[in-house]
């Protein structure tokens, strides 16, 4: 990691505008701050604080590694936020102000990965759980920004601690919970040391996932991965009661939140929303019992939540699921609304529509996704049921998306309504790797993951009937490469393409007599390829981290330049000038080169994995990368 920063010490830092994006499988990882005006998630290593209103974001960069748990302090002064590192390493705790956003503290001393986070009600302390590797609990001082104590979270019986809470009224006093395990800390400052309680659950033996304190401290709520809800009564430190007893939440209970009702709000594994009412009953004995029942108000989002965040009081709150959705929901009606959605996998490929930069489309396992630039919203979203999209490109005169899938198919859809325009079946082995078009629309030229580089002609027929049909057949395939085409450009003229492999080799054909008219080899696999604007020359990258500059005339080397210090370089493109361009991959960095001088002007550091592809927009003002997680990066171009 040292290296890597001292490495991007002396550039330019490109500035990001937005990100699109959401870390959806964080447990509780939106957070409402209590200003009721923004609302602060993370996607990768990179910390969003974003105005419900105005949409705009602000970032705060300071983890090397994902964030795994976020927690805000009562008052509203302080964010929390945990990472999760490499096996072996320590994992940060970064607290920032609020007010100022700037790193307040930084707190080192957990092993791998940071479970969970708590603000005491009055900012005194904070209070950490490590995870698995880790196993300890430690409070630290926000006043002296030290370490108090620690303490092993469980006892060696008992299995891993998963959650935490804080007191809401007294800053000595605690809970963790876990698998089998579910302790009452108490902090004496004075003496430096935690004490804990064990609340004994009897023959309920549960694995409890997210916990939740009444105001009054008098009752805790422990949601389970069984789909039902324990009560504690936090006076007698004693099990009170468990339910509901039958039509439990399916795959279990993930995330629990109070409203000042007394009634609480219920998320769980399978998309439900519910809300349940804790009412005392007559038992026998002429005790009262308490019993948990379900309430009429519920919904079915599309996967499971994760977090569930209140605004204000509760009469709106915010619902985060697996798939990085964020639903804003109405207290009073129960109604719903999508508010954010982004990838929640490994983005493979963008493409700009020619000439146009407030549109651009990505694509991903299971579905393509159209955005607008300015907005970072999603225009539209088309879905191929458990496939992958390995590349797209847009017609040059925007009448479809052409797109090329793993199960060997190419398909073509009209960009306004997604609709599938028509579909060539069995382009390939093994999957449709990469693919563009010419700029006359007329052809299709794809590259599969056996090698193989096709050739298809389209043809637009009006049948009787009025109706328009396409019609596509093979023109030619051009079988040299021996391993995956990765990536394929077409010249201005449509005269000549150049296909990238991953075999080592990089071809140029000509597209009237289907020849090959040139072929470069490195010792590396071919990722990008690139025509400069004149093209006389093409620019490659690839796993040997080598950016290289081929003469088209000859094949010949004509420069060669260290992409990256670590990783494979992804993605590459050439502003439409030529006197740019862009590299990005597996190092998570973005550079702006200059093409002529070879020399890199700014650097981009944000993503938290690997980058898949970087695109420079037509009018040369933004730069947009993908990248594994499924973050979407949008950066100011700076020339």
């Amino acid at each position: 990691m040292a290296h890597e920063e001292q490495e991007d010490v002396d550039f330019q830092q490109l500035e990001v505008q937005s990100i699109i994006g959401f870390n959806g499988s964080v447990l509780g990882g939106l957070n409402i701050h209590p200003d009721k005006q923004h609302q602060i998630y993370s996607i990768g290593s990179t910390l969003v604080v974003e105005d419900l209103q105005s949409r705009k974001q602000e970032f705060l960069h300071g983890h090397h590694s994902d964030i795994a748990c976020i927690t805000i302090s009562r008052s509203g002064r302080f964010i929390a936020s945990g990472q999760i590192t490499h096996m072996g390493f320590k994992a940060d705790i970064i607290v920032w102000d609020f007010n100022t956003r700037t790193e307040f503290a930084r707190f080192v001393l957990h092993k791998v990965k940071i479970q969970g986070l708590a603000f005491s009600p009055n900012d005194k302390f904070l209070v950490s759980l490590g995870g698995q590797d880790d196993g300890s609990v430690v409070v630290w001082s926000l006043d002296k920004k030290e370490a108090i104590c620690g303490s092993p979270a469980q006892s060696k019986s008992s299995g891993n601690t998963m959650c935490l809470t804080y007191s809401n009224n007294t800053d000595y006093l605690f809970v963790t919970a876990g698998d089998n395990n579910l302790r009452v800390w108490e902090l004496d400052v004075e003496n430096r040391k935690i004490r804990p309680t064990d609340v004994g659950t009897g023959q309920t033996k549960r694995i409890i996932t997210c916990i939740s304190l009444t105001m009054d401290d008098k009752t805790l709520y422990c949601g389970t991965t069984t789909g039902d809800v324990l009560g504690i009564n936090m006076e007698s430190r004693l099990f009170q009661h468990i339910g509901p007893e039958k039509e439990k939440f399916s795959l279990g209970v993930t995330a629990i939140a109070l409203l000042e009702t007394g009634e609480f709000l219920i998320g769980a594994g399978d998309g439900t929303v519910q809300i349940m009412r804790a009412s005392e009953q007559a038992a026998p004995g002429g005790k009262k019992a308490l019993k948990f029942v379900k309430t009429k108000k519920q919904q079915k989002l599309e996967s499971g939540v994760t977090s569930i965040s209140l605004r204000g009081r509760g009469h709106e709150f915010f619902v985060a699921t697996e798939k990085s959705q964020i639903y804003k929901f109405n207290l009073a009606d129960f109604s719903h609304t999508l508010v954010n959605t982004c990838h929640y996998s490994a983005i493979n490929d963008i493409a700009f529509p020619f000439g146009t930069s407030d549109l651009f489309a990505t694509c991903s396992y299971q579905d393509i996704r159209v955005w607008h630039t300015p907005s970072q919203k999603e225009l539209l979203r088309i879905t191929v049921p458990n496939m992958t999209c390995f590349a797209i490109d847009f017609l040059r005169d925007g009448s479809g998306i052409v797109s090329g899938w793993d199960d060997s198919k190419i398909r073509v859809f009209f960009p306004e309504t997604g609709r599938l325009m028509y579909a060539i079946n069995d382009a390939h082995k093994k999957g449709v790797t990469a693919i563009t078009a010419t700029s006359d629309c007329s052809r299709i030229i794809s590259g599969g993951g056996e090698g193989h580089v096709r050739v298809w002609r389209v043809e637009e027929r009006i049948a009787k009937s009025g109706q328009k049909t396409f019609v596509t057949e093979l023109e030619e395939a051009l079988k040299e490469h021996a391993n995956a085409v990765s990536c394929i450009r077409v010249s201005k003229d449509n005269s000549q393409c150049v296909s990238a492999s991953s075999d080592g080799s990089c071809i140029v054909w000509d597209l009237r007599s289907f020849r090959r008219k040139q072929i470069m080899f490195a010792n590396t696999l071919f990722r990008c390829v690139c025509f400069e604007p004149e093209e006389c020359q093409v620019i490659t990258s690839g796993t040997d981290r080598k950016i290289c500059y081929w003469e088209l005339y000859d094949g010949t080397l004509i420069r060669e330049l260290d992409g990256s210090r670590s990783g494979s370089v992804n993605g590459m493109d050439i502003s439409l000038d030529g006197q740019y361009y862009v590299t990005a991959g597996d190092d998570k960095i973005v550079k702006v080169w200059r093409y002529a001088e070879g020399d890199v002007t700014h650097v981009g550091q944000g993503h938290s994995s690997p980058i898949m592809r970087a695109k420079i927009c037509p009018n040369n003002r933004l730069i947009v990368t993908v990248s594994d997680d499924g973050g979407i990066f949008v950066w100011k171009f700076p020339y």
